[in-house]
């Protein structure tokens, strides 16, 4: 079966395209502050994807933008009363220390101040080509009743693209009033005469494709550079298409982010691409992430509902958000609740242990037909599902399903088990490879348990001689030490198994 995914645009699920490698872009982070749970709904949901792509042999070309120059981060940094870039700087390390921590690799970035040669080209096409226009002391809008297509993904009309929820960035002298900025002017502009900036933070300046440095200021904390448009900065949906386009040319295969995204952050960024290029369509397939939700209302600072990656990694393990949120289609809503996460973490745990299980087997033996039928079921039941779209809810049920139809094998007495079925080394090992490849390889959620400590080792040694001699006392004495220190024995058909508490 070929990978299917579902468009965002046709609403039908699309094959993957032809391609290789297959360039794939997902809107990166506005970096002005600490990286939350929507973060972590969509960007794990795209690298479970981008990681199941390549164990299927398929090269990809992940890139990401970094938006670090927008109203949101020079707004925060006159709060804080630091210049824009340094909290730029803070917030897109932070984003980089959540990604190692939730095992998220294997992108590129983009950062839009080290663009904006690229910026300003596609604005001018768009001028040229009587897209754009400009407002004195304001900036160049696009004009979005010179796309009649405007609102295809949305299914939004240009009506309304101009109704009061839907306005950005709002000026009385825009044509329409769904027109968005592509470059911004200083809002005075005696700013850029004498101008003030901080002597402690470096130019931006990036090469402007091998011709001169752009000249850059900051001014009483706003980012401004000097380029054929005048003093200014870029607007937010120009940054995506003039990077995408920088790196994959007008048209590639896929597109992604989160659904909060599509209008009219990505109708923007079909209008401007299209309209610059004439070439239709911009992207092969749109992806996006549903939208998250806490305790079913959406995520607010105001309704104290806030959490932060680091929130949530100080009272559960990174493997158990990963976990949770791949339990989750990525196209549904998901609702966050610490129930559902305290349920996560205890599967996660269960699925530790039995692996742990899995290592004590000590009886030989070749992997059985019927194992071998068993661990071929739960590879085909996991593949189709991942190819359906990336159905990682239905993927991870098929090594839930294997666990428990082989949990009866190791955890019941020889007695209760039919004869034959009994599981022994090899199909032990057998079993856990599957396991750990899927969970690790695929779904990015690390099972590795930590190494038994040698002095516990060794009291659990000494307690499994004692059981073998049936010096049963002297057995239980042992139990309470070990547990003392931290580690819970259960004595199961199958040997002795200690774990940590």
């Amino acid at each position: 079966m070929a990978v299917k995914i579902y468009d965002s645009l046709s609403g039908i699920k699309q094959d993957l395209p032809n391609s290789r490698p297959i360039r794939l872009f997902v809107c990166g982070p506005t970096v002005y502050d600490f990286p939350h749970l929507g973060h972590a709904r969509t960007y794990i949901a795209f690298d479970t994807i981008a990681r199941y792509l390549k164990s299927q042999k398929i090269k990809i070309f992940y890139l990401q933008n970094i938006t670090d120059v927008d109203d949101k981060i020079i707004e925060r940094a006159k709060e804080q009363n630091i210049s824009p870039i340094e909290l730029a700087t803070q917030f897109e390390r932070e984003y980089h220390i959540f990604e190692k921590k939730l095992r998220i690799k294997g992108i590129k970035y983009a950062r839009a101040t080290k663009h904006i040669p690229q910026i300003v080209k596609q604005i001018q096409t768009l001028i040229k080509k009587g897209h754009a226009y400009k407002i004195d002391g304001d900036g160049y809008y696009f004009d979005i009743s010179t796309f009649p297509e405007y609102g295809k993904l949305s299914k939004r009309t240009v009506l309304q693209a101009e109704d009061a929820t839907s306005r950005i960035d709002e000026t009385i002298n825009k044509r329409n009033k769904g027109d968005f900025a592509l470059w911004k002017f200083p809002t005075d502009k005696s700013l850029t005469q004498g101008c003030v900036r901080d002597e402690n933070i470096p130019e931006l300046n990036p090469p402007a494709s091998g011709n001169k440095k752009i000249a850059f200021k900051i001014v009483f904390g706003e980012p401004l550079w000097h380029t054929s448009l005048g003093w200014g900065r870029p607007g937010w949906h120009i940054e995506d298409t003039a990077i995408t386009e920088h790196y994959f040319g007008p048209q590639y295969d896929i597109h992604g982010g989160g659904v909060d995204l599509k209008f009219p952050h990505h109708e923007a960024e079909i209008t401007q691409q299209e309209s610059a290029s004439g070439k239709k369509p911009m992207v092969k397939i749109w992806m996006h992430a549903g939208f998250l939700l806490i305790n079913g209302k959406k995520m607010s600072k105001s309704l104290k509902n806030f959490i932060t990656i680091n929130d949530f990694i100080g009272k559960y393990p990174p493997e158990t958000l990963r976990l949770l949120i791949n339990q989750n289609h990525y196209r549904s809503p998901f609702n966050y609740m610490e129930a559902s996460a305290d349920q996560a973490n205890n599967t996660l745990k269960k699925i530790q242990k039995i692996l742990k299980i899995f290592s004590i087997i000590k009886q030989k033996g070749s992997v059985s037909a019927e194992i071998k039928k068993t661990l071929g079921i739960a590879e085909l039941n996991f593949k189709e599902a991942m190819d359906d779209d990336f159905n990682t809810p239905k993927a991870l049920a098929s090594i839930f399903e294997l666990i428990n139809a082989l949990e009866p094998n190791i955890c019941l007495p020889a007695r209760d088990v039919p004869k034959g079925q009994k599981l022994n080394k090899n199909e032990a090992i057998a079993a856990q490879k599957f396991i750990i490849s899927k969970m690790e390889l695929f779904l990015g959620i690390a099972l590795k348990t930590p190494k038994m400590p040698p002095n516990i080792a060794k009291l659990a040694k000494e307690r499994e001689l004692c059981r073998s001699h049936k010096q049963f006392a002297q057995s239980d004495l042992l139990r309470n030490k070990i547990e003392g220190l931290g580690y819970i024995v259960e004595d199961m058909p199958i040997g002795q198994l200690v774990t940590k508490k």
